[in-house]
C-alpha cells in the first residue's frame, strides 16, 4: 500500500514519545495516573527481578514521577479495573482488554497444555474451581502450594490446574498479594458486560494491533507483531481494517503504519527525564529500539556476570527524547548504588544526576553512591551534579 505520509526519523522517533507518555505536559498528568498509564500503554509488563522497584512500578514512575509506590500497586491491583495475562510477557492489562484476547484462551484450549501435562487433569482443576468458589479469590499457597519441592518449574498438580484455568480463561487474576498472584473466577471478577468470548479471532487480532498502532504511535508490521507478541501474518491480515495509516519512516527501510490521531499534531512538547525498566514497551523491542535511538539495549540479568557488558538490571537513560547512558542500580539501606554506569557524553551528566537523585528519593534513598563509570573524565563533575541535584530535593 502506498504511504500516505512521510515522517523524517526525528519526526517519528517524537511521535513514538509522546503516544508512550513520554512527551508533551511541562507536568505529567497525574489526574488519569497509573490507570490512564496503563490505558495509554494497553499493557504493561511483569517481572519478578526488584532492584529499586518491581518493572510495573518503574513504568509509572518514568511518566508520572514520584507518584507512592502503594499507590502505584493500589490502582494496578484494586478496583477490578485490570487483569494478568500473556501480551507482550505476563502483564498487566485493563479490564476492558478482555474480550480481544479470548483468540489467545481459544488458542491455549486448542493446545491442550502449556508446559505441563496432567494425568487426570480435569480432577484437578475441578478442585481448584470448588476451592474457589467455596472460599472466594485465592493464592496458589492458600489452594495447597506451588512446589513439589524440586526447580522452579517442578509444580504441584494444583499450580498446574489453576494455570491452565487462567490460560484458558475460567479463572482470572485480578490482584496480586505480597508478588503472589491471587486467583478468583472469571465469572465472578469480570464484569458482566466483558464477560464474554463472543469476539472472532479476526476481530480481536485486529482490535490488538489498532491498540498496538496508538500505543506506539508509529510502528512497522513487526513492531506490532511484537507488542502483544501476535504472528506477522495476523498483523499483516488486518493491517487494511485497523484504522492505522501507511507511512515512510525516513531511514527504516520498511514499510510503517501510523495511528492517525498522532499524525493529526506535531509531536512536541516537554521531555521527561528519568530511568527506564529494562521492560518499559519504549524499550521492550529491541530492534525497534536500535531503529528509532540508535541504542543497543540487551537486559543481562540472565547473563553469566563475567559475560556482562552494562550489567544486572541496566537502566537507559530517557533525557531530551532521546536515551543518552545506561545504569545498573543497586539499594545499600538508604543508598542507591550505581554499580556501573555509561554516558553518551558530557552533556549527559546533568541529565543523569537529576535521574539518579530523583530515584533515589522517589524509592527512600538519600545518597548516591557512584562505583563504575566507564568515562572516568565524567566522574568528578556527575558526582558533583548528583550532589546538587540531592540538596535541591532535600530543600
Amino acid at each position: 500500500m502506498k504511504p500516505e505520509f512521510s515522517l523524517s526519523a526525528d519526526e517519528a522517533r517524537r511521535i513514538a514519545l509522546r503516544a508512550q507518555g513520554l512527551l508533551g505536559q511541562a507536568r505529567p498528568d497525574r489526574r488519569a495516573g497509573v490507570r490512564g498509564v496503563l490505558r495509554r500503554l494497553g499493557a504493561v509488563q511483569l517481572d519478578t527481578i526488584s532492584v529499586l522497584a518491581r518493572s510495573h512500578e518503574l513504568v509509572a514512575y518514568a511518566r508520572l514521577g514520584p507518584v507512592g509506590r502503594a499507590a502505584v500497586e493500589s490502582a494496578y491491583w484494586s478496583g477490578g479495573r485490570s487483569f494478568e495475562y500473556w501480551s507482550h510477557a505476563a502483564c498487566i492489562l485493563p479490564v476492558e482488554e478482555w474480550p480481544h484476547f479470548a483468540f489467545r484462551r481459544r488458542a491455549m484450549r486448542a493446545r491442550g497444555h502449556r508446559w505441563h501435562q496432567l494425568a487426570d487433569r480435569e480432577g484437578a482443576c475441578a478442585v481448584v474451581r470448588d476451592r474457589l468458589k467455596a472460599e472466594g479469590p485465592l493464592t496458589t499457597t492458600e489452594l495447597g502450594g506451588g512446589k513439589n519441592g524440586g526447580e522452579w518449574f517442578d509444580w504441584s498438580e494444583t499450580k498446574i490446574a489453576v494455570e491452565w484455568l487462567l490460560d484458558t480463561g475460567e479463572v482470572v487474576c485480578t490482584e496480586r498479594r505480597g508478588w503472589k498472584r491471587v486467583y478468583d473466577l472469571t465469572e465472578r471478577a469480570i464484569p458482566d458486560d466483558l464477560l464474554h468470548d463472543d469476539l472472532g479471532d479476526r476481530e480481536c487480532v485486529r482490535r490488538l494491533v489498532a491498540q498496538a498502532g496508538a500505543a506506539m504511535g508509529v510502528a512497522t508490521e513487526a513492531d506490532l507483531a511484537d507488542y502483544h507478541r501476535l504472528k506477522r501474518e495476523q498483523v499483516v491480515s488486518v493491517l487494511g481494517d485497523s484504522g492505522l495509516v501507511p507511512v515512510e519512516v525516513a531511514g527504516w527501510g520498511r514499510p510503517a503504519w501510523a495511528d492517525p490521531a498522532a499524525l493529526a499534531t506535531p509531536a512536541r512538547g516537554h521531555h521527561r527525564t528519568t530511568l527506564l525498566s529494562p521492560f518499559d514497551s519504549l524499550v521492550w523491542d529491541r530492534p525497534r529500539t536500535q531503529r528509532i535511538f540508535g541504542f543497543t539495549h540487551r537486559l543481562e540479568a540472565y547473563v553469566p556476570r563475567p559475560k556482562r557488558v552494562h550489567g544486572y538490571f541496566a537502566m537507559p537513560l530517557l533525557a531530551g527524547g532521546k536515551l543518552r547512558g545506561r545504569v545498573d542500580p543497586a539499594r545499600e539501606g538508604t543508598t542507591l548504588v550505581a554499580r556501573q554506569l555509561s554516558l553518551s557524553g558530557p552533556g549527559a551528566v546533568q541529565p543523569m544526576a537529576r535521574a539518579l537523585a530523583g530515584a533515589a528519593s522517589w524509592t527512600g534513598c538519600t545518597q548516591v553512591r557512584l562505583e563504575r563509570v566507564t568515562a572516568a573524565e565524567l566522574r568528578e563533575p556527575l558526582a558533583a551534579e548528583i550532589g546538587r541535584a540531592l540538596d535541591s530535593a532535600a530543600d
